[in-house]
């Protein structure tokens, strides 16, 4: 089974969180899970909407104590 990679992208901004995501993304196996941790805002619409047009999966999104928690799988 492929372990969850985290990725901590806490007190960076926007662009920065999806930056981190999309670099590691691009150096992990398909199949992996990767998430990401931020405390911007923006990070949750800017990632599933990324998702979306790249095409992997989206795991799951959730607020936690002022950090978003988004897990998501590559596809490909």
């Amino acid at each position: 089974m492929n372990e969850t990679k985290i990725i901590d992208a806490r007190n960076t901004f926007c662009p920065g969180p999806l930056m981190e995501l999309i670099t590691y993304i691009r150096q992990a196996d398909v199949g992996d899970s990767l998430e990401l941790l931020s405390t911007d805002d923006g990070t949750a619409n800017d990632v599933p909407e990324w998702i979306e047009k790249v095409g992997h999966e989206m795991i799951s999104s959730e607020k936690v104590e002022g950090v978003w928690h988004i897990t998501v799988r590559k596809t490909k």
